[in-house]
């Protein structure tokens, strides 16, 4: 693998766009506990996504959405926010339970496990990418380390 800075940059921008993800669970987590219920929490986190998107949108100028258009969007483009309140919601009530690094490892299993699904058959608007022998060894090896990582939090109690 060629990796120059065209390729390094979105890896590590990804890398720590992740990295960001179970400080997001633990605190969603503690927002839930002080809230009383957890649905609260995700309400308040979501509303705080909105208020850092407007400032963003700001800076990078741009366009207006095109709101006419929503008529024409297909089912499936509305799931991105059932997913993310699915998302939030069961961080906040897991990774109390399972701790930052068991419920990560597997949202992690889970999102590769459907993202293979996606590529396979080109779903949800995406280009098709044949799943091959290969690439079902990188999510077999995914979950046994997610249930390695979950036999080894069970053998520290």
């Amino acid at each position: 693998m060629n990796l120059n800075l065209a390729v390094a940059i979105p890896l590590l921008v990804a890398l720590l766009a992740g990295a960001a993800v179970p400080f997001q669970a633990g605190a969603n987590a503690a927002l839930g506990r002080l809230l009383g219920h957890p649905l609260w929490a995700t309400l308040i986190s979501l509303a705080v996504s909105v208020l850092m998107v407007l400032p963003a949108l700001l800076l990078m100028r741009a366009p207006l959405p095109q709101l006419a258009n929503l008529g024409q969007a297909p089912w499936w483009a509305w799931l991105g926010g059932v997913a993310g309140v699915a998302y939030i919601t069961a961080a906040l009530i897991l990774t109390p339970r399972l701790g930052a690094a068991g419920f990560i490892v597997c949202v992690i299993a889970g999102q590769v496990l459907s993202s293979l699904i996606i590529d396979q058959w080109g779903l949800m608007g995406l280009p098709s990418r044949p799943v091959n022998g290969l690439r079902i060894a990188g999510v077999a090896l995914i979950i046994v380390g997610m249930l390695v990582v979950q036999w080894g939090t069970r053998a520290n109690r």
